[in-house]
């Protein structure tokens, strides 16, 4: 699948979870994910810089391979702020179209990381070692 479309999915389905669509009342146990995804995403951005990473998979041309912060606990910190973002718009609208596109999210983050990640294997041959000592997206778990 190309990059491109990966991007769209991604974005289309994050929209679709955040926009209120067939919701009549917010569930405030929501707020819990999203502040998360909020600190998480703001220390990731402290530790890897934007021009360093991008929307699409494919590593920038002088990217350089970030293992601190909290890339020493996940490989992919800001896929998983964006779904604790996600998770916390799909507890608050409690819809089922929300819980849809927020699997069709996860769906999507997965097959990026996974592209992603041949790359970095490519690119940086320390990759595999550090892919070997730290879970991909849950802490914890390989």
């Amino acid at each position: 699948m190309p990059s491109s479309l990966l991007v769209g999915l991604q974005f289309a389905a994050l929209f679709a979870v955040v926009l209120p669509a067939g919701a009549s009342a917010w569930h405030p146990v929501a707020f819990v994910p999203i502040a998360a995804a909020c600190a998480l995403g703001a220390w990731t951005l402290r530790h890897n810089r934007p021009g360093n990473f991008g929307v699409f998979p494919e590593p920038r041309a002088h990217a350089r391979l970030v293992t601190t912060g909290p890339y020493a606990l996940v490989r992919h910190p800001m896929y998983l702020a964006v779904l604790l973002l996600a998770a916390g718009f799909a507890l608050g609208w409690q819809g089922m179209p929300h819980l849809a596109a927020l699997v069709l999210l996860a769906v999507v983050l997965h097959a990026k990381a996974s592209r992603e990640e041949r790359l970095l294997r490519q690119r940086f041959p320390e990759y595999a070692a550090y892919a070997a000592r730290t879970a991909r997206l849950i802490p914890g778990l390989r």
